[in-house]
């Protein structure tokens, strides 16, 4: 261990090594500031090693950047605890609700990192090699597909129902209503969100679109 890891990690560093604090501090600049123009010299600035350092630990920047990210979705996982996936408990639709609103906190808070990324596809690279941040690795798509596919094997959804497109649904559902806002420069925030949006969604994906028998 060289004497300016050993101080940097001695200043609160616990039991992290160099290269787990360098990842942590690359997360931190993330959530205070986003990805958009960070660079390996504001990390090493942050961190308190030199600028060369970074390579010594990781193969490249992108793959410092995705690890962060990777961290950051986690992280924000936490906060958010984990989404409603109980079958048999409740009502669809309560449960429903209740997913279409995590995703939503979901995709508020983490696809702005995302967003700042858009011209760096060696980071996207990167992250897509690492497990799914989400779920339990599942993903929220997977994972809500499963919750749903459960929700028809009790006999609470009808037998020919796609679980997995009404999932696709629901997630691009989230994307379509956050990612405008973040590309514009204008982050749409949880208070924002249209009122109605949550239920006409959960409705349209319960009762579907087609006229009823004999109207």
């Amino acid at each position: 261990m060289s004497p300016r890891r050993a101080a940097v990690l001695r200043e609160g560093g616990g039991d992290q090594s160099l290269r787990e604090h360098l990842i942590a501090t690359a997360e931190r600049l993330i959530a205070e500031r986003g990805t958009a123009g960070l660079t390996v010299r504001a990390i090493a600035r942050e961190a308190q090693v030199a600028d060369g350092v970074l390579y010594n630990h990781f193969a490249d920047k992108e793959e410092l950047l995705a690890l962060a990210l990777h961290a950051h979705v986690r992280t924000v996982e936490r906060r958010l605890g984990e989404p409603p996936r109980r079958a048999g408990e409740g009502t669809v639709e309560a449960n429903l609700r209740a997913y279409v609103a995590y995703g939503l906190a979901v995709h508020i808070a983490i696809l702005p990192a995302f967003a700042g990324l858009v011209h760096q596809p060696g980071v996207f690279i990167r992250f897509n090699e690492l497990p799914n941040p989400m779920a339990e690795g599942r993903g929220l798509r997977a994972d809500l597909a499963g919750y749903l596919r459960a929700e028809r094997e009790l006999g609470r959804l009808a037998p020919g129902a796609s679980a997995e497109a009404a999932a696709t649904m629901i997630i691009g559902a989230c994307h379509e209503l956050v990612l405008p806002g973040v590309f514009s420069g204008s982050p749409i925030t949880l208070e924002q969100i249209p009122d109605g949006f949550i239920d006409e969604l959960v409705t349209t994906i319960t009762c579907g679109i087609r006229a009823a028998h004999g109207s």
